[in-house]
């Protein structure tokens, strides 16, 4: 990142600012991707449990929503410039692309487990990153969105273990 950042008065130095907005913007994207691959999910799901998986795909769209708005809220209040355009995120997501060839619900289970799960350690890995460069805030804005995800994943996964 190499523009310059914008005036704050928070009282962390600027050089650590820098590391987190960087940080921050990685798991922006991030969380972007995943949101949009939920609602690929959410649009095409089809198979006797769509009325269900519908309707939780979309309220975890809209759980990412409000993430991906504080992380970049973030972002730009310690200085920086949140990058979330589709090109970014497409960009510099850490996701694989979501199989666009799925149809059946439980295929779509299964494929955003497979996205939950190391969203979740690239979010706790963050936890840890942001607390050792001394940002607490930061951390404990991770520290909720893990929580969150790990939850969702649970949810994702219970429909992966029940036995047939």
């Amino acid at each position: 990142m190499g523009e310059k950042l914008h005036a704050t008065q928070i009282d962390l130095p600027e050089e650590i600012r820098v590391s987190v907005i960087q940080l921050l913007n990685q798991s922006l994207a991030t969380a972007l991707d995943l949101k949009t691959q939920v609602k690929q999910a959410h649009w095409n799901v089809k198979g006797p449990q769509f009325v269900a998986l519908h309707g939780l795909f979309d309220e975890m769209a809209g759980e990412l929503d409000g993430f991906v708005d504080d992380i970049a809220e973030r972002v730009t209040a310690l200085g920086g410039a949140a990058l979330g355009t589709a090109r970014v995120a497409a960009a510099v997501s850490a996701l694989p692309e979501y199989p666009a060839d799925i149809q059946d619900g439980l295929d779509h289970v299964r494929a955003l487990a497979d996205r939950y799960a190391p969203f979740a350690k690239r979010v706790r890995a963050a936890i840890a990153e942001a607390d050792e460069l001394g940002d607490a805030d930061t951390a404990d804005l991770y520290t909720g969105i893990s929580r969150a995800i790990d939850k969702r994943l649970w949810f994702l996964e219970a429909h992966l273990q029940a036995p047939r």
